[in-house]
């Protein structure tokens, strides 16, 4: 990332958290903060469904960026979110009649603007109208169902704001409105009036968006009759592209469960103090080591024909990988340029040859990748249903790494037997003492290390495959010991990615301690570690949101195996600068 690059990621960081700032100040609600332009409440997305609260606080202007903040905040301070979920259109209604009720609400909810606030007010209408001149000028109203939708946005945000509709698309929009108004007119009244009682308001805006529905399905079956070919896909366009403006939950991946957690009171009671009865039988290993050599290289097999299957661009991915995790380091200077500093050497030439510009050098930079990657993986039993993507997904990235020029590990964790192993016959020979604290056999497993490259160690990463490797998993003591390895490492940046189904288990441990042990001792090591700000944790939950324990995480659906886009998504979320 060049200097000028990086100070406007600066820039758009430090208007990130000012309009951060003034949500908090507009709702009292002290956890709200934005990343990468989207609202959170700690660490779960607050969903507001409406065009123009999409921030990008890159090229939007600080004025817009603030009345996208102030938008937010109203709709969270006047709307009542479970009501709101009660009354949205059911489930066959068309996914316009969602749309449209959601932009009615936000609507509703900026027109309550106190009038001591004429700035808010001012902000509010600046970033309406910023966003109605970026969707006229896609394009996007040429068709009829654009233009329908748009102009009915205009009008309801005209009727509830008191403000005149953009005047750059008022001729524009003339022809529609006076067609639909005598339609719409008797619900449009009704929402002014309504406008401080939600769910009276409601009615009449469900009403408002079942018309505009029937408009466009009249629209569509027109089309249709006069046999317009072209139309159809108009309609797909629009109505992608709406869907895009709107941000709604269309065309989203399969809801992620969240993580279950909860309060260890064995762990509270010892201030927090986590133990392991015995660390005897603890072991590291590499699990290639122990797999017959023929074994191993039919695991190889199987997992480059998946591979082949999926046609994953790897260069593509190692090309993305470099551009996110390579900073320009400085790599001697470039002679013979037509602007930068004089060159000393080359003043001679300016007297022989006075036309002569090439007198001038400047510093060159490289990108160096000065990082490394290491992908730690639950090896607990449930984890077993999906190794097979999550070995294709880990042995992509760790090769596109490679290609990259970025130092990769691959580790895993599980224990060495089930129901506590040699350390619960011990526990019972001593008298079973009450709460022990860990009661079973850690394993740490190396598939590949950080010195190692991925051809050399591609078969080793195959002994995913290998089903008597997953037990039983302690993951705090696992996210401990990754961090430990990547602190040896000379590496600049250092990244973790946990990848885990579920919250951690023991059943020896739960037992003579309580089911909350190991999961609050993992929420202490992450803590820990993330304050150490040394190494950069990133939680990858595989059907499971696990933002209880990883600040930064990523739900992902691999009950078919990944593809492309989801590599592209998981390159971006792993390169992203924190």
């Amino acid at each position: 990332m060049m200097p000028a690059e990086r100070q406007a990621a600066r820039r758009a960081e430090q208007r990130q958290n000012l309009c951060a700032a003034a949500v908090r100040a507009l709702t009292g609600d002290a956890e709200l903060h934005y990343r990468a332009g989207r609202l959170f409440r700690g660490l779960r997305p607050v969903h507001l469904h409406a065009p123009h609260l999409r921030m990008d606080a890159q090229p939007d202007d600080l004025r817009s960026l603030r009345g996208a903040a102030d938008g937010a905040a109203l709709r969270l301070t006047h709307s009542d979110a479970k009501l709101h979920a009660s009354l949205c259109p059911a489930e066959p209604a068309e996914p316009v009649e969602r749309l449209l009720f959601e932009l009615f609400e936000q609507l509703r909810c900026e027109a309550l603007v106190p009038a001591s606030m004429p700035g808010l007010a001012q902000n509010l209408r600046h970033r309406f109208e910023t966003w109605s001149r970026a969707f006229y000028r896609t394009g996007w109203t040429d068709g009829h169902l654009g233009i329908l939708l748009y102009t009915v946005a205009q009008i309801v945000w005209s009727r509830l704001s008191g403000w005149p509709v953009l005047e750059e698309t008022e001729g524009l929009i003339e022809a529609t409105r006076a067609a639909i108004t005598p339609t719409l007119g008797v619900p449009l009244a009704a929402l002014r009036r309504h406008r401080t009682e939600q769910g009276e308001f409601a009615i009449h805006a469900l009403e408002l968006a079942r018309l505009v529905s029937q408009m466009m399905r009249d629209a569509r079956a027109q089309s249709v009759e006069g046999e317009d070919e072209q139309a159809p896909e108009d309609d797909e366009a629009v109505r992608s592209m709406f869907a895009l403006w709107f941000d709604t939950d269309e065309g989203e991946q399969v809801d992620m469960g969240l993580a279950a957690t909860g309060d260890s009171r064995v762990l509270r009671d010892a201030e927090h103090r986590y133990l392991a009865y015995t660390t005897r039988y603890d072991r590291e290993f590499m699990p290639g080591s122990r797999i017959r050599s023929e074994l191993l290289t039919e695991y190889r097999d199987q997992l480059d024909k998946r591979i082949a299957a999926q046609r994953i661009n790897v260069p593509r991915l190692a090309y993305a990988l470099k551009a996110a995790l390579a900073v320009p380091q400085r790599d001697g200077w470039s002679f013979g340029e037509e602007h930068g500093r004089i060159d000393g050497r080359r003043l001679a030439q300016l007297v022989s040859s006075p036309a002569e510009r090439r007198l001038f050098l400047l510093e060159r930079y490289k990108p160096l990748a000065d990082c490394v990657v290491s992908f730690l993986i639950d090896c607990s039993g449930s984890m077993r249903t999906y190794i097979e993507p999550v070995a294709l997904l880990v042995d992509v990235l760790t090769r596109a790494l490679d290609q990259a020029g970025v130092a990769s590990e691959v580790l895993g964790f599980s224990t060495g037997a089930w129901n506590g192993g040699r350390a619960r016959q011990d526990w019972l020979a001593g008298g079973r003492p009450s709460h022990p604290g860990r009661l079973n056999e850690v394993a740490h497993l190396v598939f590949k290390d950080a010195a190692t490259s991925w051809r050399r160690a591609r078969a080793d990463i195959a002994a995913l495959f290998k089903a008597d490797l997953f037990r039983e998993g302690v993951d705090g003591e696992a996210v401990d010991w990754a961090c430990t390895r990547l602190r040896t490492r000379a590496e600049a940046r250092r990244i973790l990615v946990v990848i885990s189904d579920g919250s951690p288990m023991d059943s020896a441990t739960a037992q003579v301690n309580d089911t909350y042990y190991l999961d609050n001792h993992l929420k202490q090591v992450v803590e820990r570690n993330e304050a150490a700000r040394d190494v950069e944790l990133l939680g990858l939950g595989v059907g499971l949101d696990l933002s209880p324990y990883y600040r930064r995480c990523l739900a992902v659906d691999l009950s078919t195996p990944p593809d492309m886009p989801l590599f592209t998504e998981l390159v971006g979320w792993i390169g992203a600068r924190r």
